[in-house]
């Protein structure tokens, strides 16, 4: 895990590029279903593609039909959550507590139809939509 005292920014945005870059530091959102996590079903965690710290795990997933990889739960204390009133929305955006990194946002639903089972078996009962360019998954 990086300390995000440790983080050059001008080194960073090098090093993820400019759409990566621009999610995980300028609040951006990658296109619906373009995200290499949308459908994956790997078992692993998944990681702070800025700092590496722990997230999400695989068990959490589950298909929203929203075209986000999308998880029911996060780790105990590796995200913090913020009001966020852009857009003329009113959502809460999901950031990662250690380097402050954008990820994307929870909602207290999960989208009438779609399939609602977590990978672990387990029902989803929120659904935190996360931006795939923002993840590594550490496969097990």
């Amino acid at each position: 895990m990086t300390d995000p005292k440790d983080i050059n920014e001008e080194e960073l945005k090098a090093s993820l590029g400019p759409e990566a870059y621009q999610v995980l530091r300028e609040r951006g959102t990658e296109a619906p279903f373009s995200g290499k996590y949308v459908h994956a079903k790997d078992k692993g965690m998944y990681k702070c593609k800025v700092c590496g710290t722990e997230l999400f795990s695989s068990d959490t997933k589950f298909d929203s039909g929203t075209g986000w990889p999308s998880f029911d739960d996060a780790i105990p204390g590796r995200v913090e959550l913020r009001e966020d009133n852009e857009h003329g929305m009113q959502r809460t955006e999901v950031v990662c507590k250690n380097c402050g990194s954008h990820l994307g946002h929870v909602f207290d639903d999960v989208p009438a139809g779609k399939q609602a089972v977590r990978q672990d078996g387990g029902l989803a009962t929120k659904r935190y939509c996360i931006n795939s360019v923002c993840l590594d998954l550490d496969k097990t």
